[in-house]
């Protein structure tokens, strides 16, 4: 046998094996077409049509499913699926095309199963009638079912734009279609002032979307522009909810079309367990017969909209609908706005009105001719029963018939076939009486046949009488963006207040106060010591400056929250400081208020706005954070101008205001001259003045720069001063 490979180009593979597939999936399968169904929906509804469920009794779905099969040769289970998203039990559809009687699940819920084929029940619903409206008079068109034992339509001749109407998902190959639904009633309105109107805005009757589980959609008019133009787009939806503060919870009654609420609740547990929004405190599905309901616990006294507000961006209770209303137009896909589609279904319709009227003009130009020949016996009825009484044999009769009146075979077909009780004068004037009825009708239908402007009218007053019989109020509210609160990352966090603790070594901890009260001692490294501590808020801004005329930023809530017991967090690792880099102070702000008092060796001072220190981008490293020409004696956070005493290494003592320092926006501004020098002295050490324990502090005040007076005996006997 002959092993050798045979080689094959990969492309001509692809044309053979995999081209035909994806066309298939694509025309026959994924896509919808301009009446808004997918072969597979159509096959059922047919189906159902044809077994008589418009009227009557439901049938078992078994029943139908096996029926179905005959034109759409899939599995039971495929097909039943296909049913269950079309009833009013499943409320995936605005407009549910199927009546039903029994579990079948519901589209907002992922877990909640469907009852099997046998026990539920099923028939189409009224709306469903305008579906096949005139389907058996050549509306549209019908091919041989896949073994050409039977026919099926290739469309349904859709009264109204049921492709709008009820909303279709479809995963192609290489493409995909999403189509979201839209209100009957604006549909039909938009649809009508679309024809009579040009140059017509869309948005003013095709407000926006609406969804069959309701929820609200948020509006941003452009974007919603450009889906009804382009056909391709995303808008928001999220959940409604009302809060009973009786018991203390958010009851959720309206998710996202999207989503489901084993999705929500999942997404809200694991908020729970992360402890990301402290304010809840449990989270159920509490779905009953009433409809959809879940239930979020939450603490006495917490803000009900602000947990939402946070749950909205966290959860899929705010959910976004990505359109591509992509459909099979004469079996190519297309994307088209709501225009576009529009468009599509207009000419289709004009069409099958078209075919409908040169139908009836066909069936009545039959009857005339009929009663043409009828109005001729008329004449004489008495002529026409010698020649049925004298014709022998039974095959001349229409012969004879033709010959005496001057008609052709059908007309004496039609007279033969008289009975004989109604060969009278009174029967036969009754029945010609029609003529001219039949003739008015059809030079009727013949004008509608010839002029756009009469079909055009025919589909807006079938749409208005649409609208009047099945139109609904909306379902999802629309509200505007403007009244939508934006969700930052910084709405997420929790405030509260906490204590920072700063030690030699560089450990910081954040320590809430709730926990701060009923802790112990600090857990310490040796040698190490508490070199700062300062009350400040969860979500404050932290400037921590180092030896090496740097400052480093954090937000206070980057920090984890410790305890006593705990050593920290350690800032080398956190800040990614040099080898011989610590951090000396530490200031948390909410604001960027106040000054900053930077006092250096060499006597000078500078007084820096925290302004400059806040930066518009989320830098985390500003060098030049003070002046690097004299060491830095010590840092100090000025909420209002306030005395200070400074001390220099031989003793002496000035007290001045800082007010008499003018503040510079540069941050490592030199400052200005305070404590003079004398005899080569330096500022050993500054302090506010009302904790540089002077006996006589105005003794020391002079205007800056001084030099400042030396220490006074009963001042060096305070111990605070001593150790300087």
């Amino acid at each position: 046998m002959d092993n050798k490979h045979i080689e094959q180009k990969i492309v001509d593979t692809l044309k053979v094996n995999y081209m035909p597939y994806a066309m298939s999936v694509i025309v026959s399968r994924a896509i919808p077409e301009i009446d808004g169904l997918k072969p597979s929906h159509r096959k059922l509804l047919y189906t159902m049509y044809k077994m008589g469920l418009l009227k009557g009794q439901k049938t078992k779905s078994a029943n139908v499913v096996g029926q179905t099969m005959k034109l759409n040769p899939h599995g039971d289970m495929a097909i039943y699926e296909t049913l269950v998203r079309l009833t009013t039990g499943n409320m995936a559809l605005l407009h549910p095309l199927v009546e039903s009687k029994g579990n079948f699940g519901k589209v907002f819920s992922r877990d909640m199963k469907f009852a099997a084929p046998r026990y539920t029940e099923v028939k189409l619903a009224p709306i469903s009638e305008e579906l096949f409206r005139d389907i058996d008079k050549d509306t549209v068109d019908f091919i041989d079912n896949y073994d050409g034992t039977m026919k099926e339509p290739m469309l349904l001749p859709t009264v109204f734009p049921n492709i709008l109407v009820n909303p279709n998902q479809g995963i192609a190959v290489g493409m995909a279609s999403n189509i979201c639904s839209f209100n009957l009633r604006e549909v039909c309105e938009a649809t009508i002032a679309y024809i009579k109107e040009d140059n017509i805005d869309l948005m003013r009757y095709l407000k926006a979307p609406d969804f069959p589980t309701g929820g609200q959609l948020i509006l941003n008019e452009q974007e919603m522009r450009r889906i009804y133009e382009t056909g391709r787009g995303s808008f928001r939806v999220r959940a409604k909810y009302r809060f009973d503060k009786k018991n203390s919870c958010i009851d959720i009654y309206e998710i996202p079309y999207t989503t489901t609420t084993e999705a929500i609740i999942e997404a809200i547990a694991g908020i729970i367990k992360a402890g990301k929004i402290k304010d809840i405190t449990d989270v159920r599905d509490e779905t009953d017969l009433e409809g959809l309901k879940i239930t979020i616990d939450i603490k006495k006294n917490s803000d009900p909209d602000e947990i939402m507000n946070k749950l909205f961006r966290l959860t899929p209770l705010q959910d976004s609908f990505g359109c591509n209303f992509n459909i099979l137009i004469d079996q190519k896909p297309m994307v088209l706005g709501v225009a576009g589609i529009l468009d599509h279904w207009i000419q289709f319709r004009m069409d099958c009105i078209r075919r409908k009227s040169e139908f009836e003009i066909r069936k009545k130009s039959e009857t005339l001719h009929l009663l043409n020949g009828l109005a001729k016996i008329l004449l004489d009825i008495d002529k026409a029963i010698v020649i049925i009484r004298n014709t022998e044999q039974e095959d001349l009769v229409v012969p004879n018939l033709m010959e005496g009146f001057g008609i052709d075979e059908a007309q004496a077909e039609f007279i033969a076939e008289i009975k004989l009780r109604n060969l009278n004068r009174e029967y036969i004037l009754r029945h010609t009486s029609e003529i001219n009825k039949l003739k008015k009708e059809i030079s009727d239908l013949k004008d509608i046949v010839a002029h756009d402007s009469r079909v055009l009218d025919i589909i807006c007053s079938q749409l208005e009488e649409i609208s009047k019989k099945y139109g609904q109020e909306r379902r999802t509210e629309i509200i505007g963006e403007e009244h939508v609160e934006e969700i930052t990352t910084e709405n997420l966090i929790e405030d509260y207040n906490v204590r920072l603790f700063l030690t030699d070594q560089g450990y910081i901890k954040k320590i809430p106060l709730v926990s701060l009260r009923s802790s112990g001692e600090h857990k310490l490294k040796d040698d190490d010591f508490i070199i700062q501590e300062e009350e400040t808020k969860n979500k404050a801004d932290l400037l921590l400056f180092s030896n090496k005329c740097t400052v480093y930023k954090l937000k206070v809530h980057e920090l984890q929250d410790s305890k006593t017991s705990l050593l920290g967090d350690y800032l080398n690792n956190i800040l990614k400081l040099e080898q011989d880099e610590k951090i000396i102070k530490m200031h948390a702000t909410e604001n960027y208020e106040g000054y900053f008092l930077f006092a250096y060796e060499n006597g000078k001072m500078a007084k820096i706005p925290l302004s400059s220190y806040a930066t518009k981008t989320n830098r985390r490293k500003l060098s030049n954070a003070y002046n690097a020409d004299s060491k830095l004696v010590d840092i100090f956070y000025l909420e209002a101008d306030a005395d200070f005493a400074a001390f220099s290494s031989i003793d002496k003592v000035l007290v001045f205001n800082t007010s008499q320092i003018n503040p510079k926006t540069t941050r490592d501004s030199q400052g200005v001259n305070v404590l003079k020098s004398k005899k080569g002295s330096v500022l050993r050490r500054v302090a506010p003045l009302s904790e540089a324990k002077l006996n006589d502090p105005e003794y020391y005040r002079a205007n800056i720069p001084a030099i400042g007076c030396y220490l006074k005996e009963e001042d060096k006997e305070n111990p605070q001063i001593g150790l300087f």
